[in-house]
């Protein structure tokens, strides 16, 4: 099996090339992702008043309602 790869869901970049430090601002928790972790696509992403949802054509939602996963 291969390495996974993840990407910064705010810029789309690989998630441990470069630096992200504007990515993981303090607006990066109210800010919906714009791309998929899995593989960098865009995301389709919809803002209402009570929070937000964002679509992956490969795989699948998420939204301001699912757990957030703890960043080292």
């Amino acid at each position: 099996m291969g390495t996974v790869m993840t990407f910064c869901v705010r810029c789309g970049r690989p998630a441990g090339e470069g630096d992200h430090e504007a990515c993981l601002g303090a607006r990066a928790a109210v800010v919906p992702p714009r791309f998929c972790a899995e593989c960098a696509r865009r995301m389709v992403v919809q803002v209402t008043p009570a929070g937000w949802s964002a679509r992956c054509s490969r795989h699948g939602e998420c939204s301001s309602s699912d757990p957030v996963p703890a960043t080292d």
